[in-house]
């Protein structure tokens, strides 16, 4: 940043209540941490508004300071940002907690930092449920706009879709309400998009009417992959779209939250949700628990409980994600994975997790936005998790050897919420869709004020 930016950054200080902090200020190191706490930025300025007009404040002042904006929630996809906030204002959402329930609509309104954990709990005092992620603590709009693989993915489809309007404030500081009927083009872009058009302050999008539903784990010893994860992949063929898994090689934290017989192991898990009575759902796990889990938690829960399934971390910490999308999982393609992530393979991946795909979320939405589906059979994600440094190069390299190795058979496709590195987002679309995208971004965004965290 240079010495006339620096000095225009001080002009945002009166903004947002005194809502704002600059280099050197006491609070300024809280306040430009991500969750992801690989990252270290050090960005011109960091805001907090609490209202739109507060953020088209903000806007309008970064522009005149020639700063770029950097919207940012929770900040779990911070990497893709990575050592370029010098001369950006870091826009944090974090103040924007309006949240409501239309019970009798079944839609949900939420400000841009609202969590997951937050959204499912209230849903689910009406008997409603939310295609919400893995984790509590992730941010509703960040993970709504960018796709959303959730627990009934292959049954309801991705997040992105049911979302039904987003207010936004664009680079000229105007505010936008945009739906299918009022500024469908932007509308349709912003849902899967991976590109920042605006600062998102609130969206609203559809609940479904799912009380309680059949989820849980299953958990072998990781020595037990060999039968395991064959056995999955045979058993997803077939699966019915009612049923979303994955599965996962894990070290099991050793933390008091964690169930006392898996803390502290490597373990080999599938998990998921079953939408259906309970002798149905018997009938389609009846094949994985041939497999002679060491531990079955499956069983019928509240709705709202599945947005802890996963046992990811809720307090910042620092990781690292990389994916890819797989069309198939021959018997080369397995005995590959179990070569690169088994218990001979001296990996140190924190989670080697294969996802289910397919059902919904291989039919295009004729009322969706730009990602309506995604091409494959599984994800390949690879997440390493830690405080040790000297870990990160081993556990970054040992990420980048597991989705080599499933790479003969991907479909060459990015999603882009599970892809911490800077990608192209020409990866993630056709090419028509990829120059629409393009063409909106040019016209709502000329000088590119916000700063997107894929090459676009």
């Amino acid at each position: 940043m240079t010495v006339q930016q620096s000095l225009r950054a001080a002009s945002l200080r009166g903004l947002c209540g005194g809502a704002v902090q600059l280099p050197g200020d006491r609070a300024y190191d809280m306040a430009r941490a991500p969750w992801n706490l690989v990252v270290s930025d050090y960005p011109a300025a960091v805001a907090y508004p609490a209202f739109p007009e507060e953020v088209a404040e903000v806007v309008r002042a970064a522009q005149a300071a020639g700063l770029s904006v950097a919207p940012q929630g929770t900040g779990h996809g911070a990497p893709a940002l990575g050592g370029r906030l010098a001369d950006a204002v870091l826009l944090r959402t974090s103040a924007m907690t309006e949240l409501s329930i239309d019970p009798e609509n079944r839609i949900a309104r939420v400000g841009a930092g609202v969590l997951w954990g937050d959204v499912a709990e209230a849903a689910g005092r009406y008997g409603l449920a939310t295609l919400h992620p893995s984790s509590p603590d992730v941010g509703v709009v960040g993970y709504s706009l960018g796709g959303g693989i959730g627990w009934y993915a292959r049954r309801l489809g991705l997040q992105c879709n049911s979302v039904t309007a987003v207010e936004v404030v664009l680079a000229d500081g105007t505010f936008v309400r945009a739906t299918a009927d009022s500024d469908p083009d932007l509308f349709w872009a912003l849902r899967g998009g991976g590109t920042p058009l605006g600062v998102v302050c609130a969206l609203e999008f559809e609940l479904q009417p799912i009380q309680t539903v059949v989820a849980g784990f299953l958990a072998w010893d990781g020595t037990a992959v060999d039968q395991v994860l064959p056995g999955w992949v045979a058993w997803c063929a077939d699966a019915p779209e009612h049923v979303t898994t994955s599965f996962r090689l894990v070290d099991v934290p050793d933390r008091d939250s964690i169930p006392a017989e898996v803390r502290g192991r490597r373990l080999a898990i599938i998990d998921g949700a079953v939408l259906g009575d309970d002798a149905f759902a018997d009938d389609v796990l009846a094949p994985l628990r041939g497999l002679a889990p060491e531990l079955d938690t499956i069983g019928r829960v509240p709705a709202a409980d599945l947005v802890r399934l996963h046992l990811e971390p809720e307090e910042p910490t620092p990781a690292y994600a990389s994916s890819t999308l797989v069309a198939e999982l021959p018997v080369a393609a397995i005995a590959a994975v179990i070569e690169t992530v088994g218990p001979r393979s001296g990996s140190t991946l924190t989670v080697a997790e294969l996802r289910q795909l397919g059902g919904a979320l291989s039919r295009p939405d004729p009322d969706g936005g730009i990602l309506s589906a995604l091409d494959g059979a599984f994800l390949a994600l690879g997440v390493g998790l830690g405080f040790e440094p000297d870990d990160w190069p081993r556990q970054r390299a040992d990420a980048e050897r597991f989705l080599a190795a499933v790479a003969p058979w991907s479909t060459g496709g990015t999603y882009l919420p599970m892809l911490d590195d800077s990608s192209d987002t020409r990866k993630a679309f056709p090419p028509d869709v990829h120059a629409r995208l393009t063409a909106i971004r040019r016209r709502l965004d000329p000088h590119r004020l916000f700063m997107a965290p894929h090459q676009t």
